[in-house]
């Protein structure tokens, strides 16, 4: 539990090849099934406050209450996923808070002294910014929005993990818009 945010409710692994992670997690670790989209529709995103377009493919899965985030960048936009791995690394890249009081939370944080590098929006009500914590590889943190829809799919890939049999390891993402 962190005194500041609660629980850690996501890790986020950067992989060079996510179909081959997906794999790897649901046949070895017994997590998923997963949820794969491979272009997230990503609004408002900017890196260290300049525009950009990313093309990140993400699968999501949970094993019980933490969700497991799987990232591959497909372009060379400019993101921490693309420093982590210019740097030589893979594997956890961050840890994800979820809140539903973003302001609030991301105000606090700020006057904290914490520095946003990375942000944007999946769906309504689905803000997310990473922020300057990386001591070593694995401590990014994110604080994301789960107000809206995105907390909605949040919870349907949670559900889907329990219990799981095994079958139809990779699904694709539910539609934001109909949630």
């Amino acid at each position: 539990m962190s005194r500041f945010l609660g629980e850690i409710r996501q890790a986020g692994y950067v992989v060079d090849d996510i179909e081959a992670a997906m794999d790897y997690w649901s046949r070895v670790l017994g997590v998923g099934p997963f949820f794969y989209k491979e272009q997230v529709p990503i609004e408002n995103y900017r890196y260290r406050g300049e525009a950009y377009r990313p093309h990140n493919s993400v699968a999501l899965a949970n094993s019980g209450p933490l969700q497991i985030e799987l990232i591959q960048t497909r372009n060379d936009a400019p993101s921490m996923y693309r420093d982590f791995r210019q740097a030589g690394h893979r594997g956890l890249q961050h840890v994800a808070y979820w809140t539903e009081s973003y302001d609030a939370d991301l105000e606090r944080l700020m006057k904290q002294g914490f520095v946003p590098v990375m942000s944007g929006e999946v769906g309504e009500r689905g803000r997310f910014v990473y922020f300057d914590t990386e001591y070593h590889p694995g401590t990014v943190i994110e604080l994301s929005e789960v107000a809206g829809p995105k907390g909605k799919m949040f919870q349907l890939i949670r559900e889907a993990s329990e219990g799981w049999d095994g079958r139809d390891p990779v699904r694709p993402f539910p539609n934001l818009s109909q949630l």
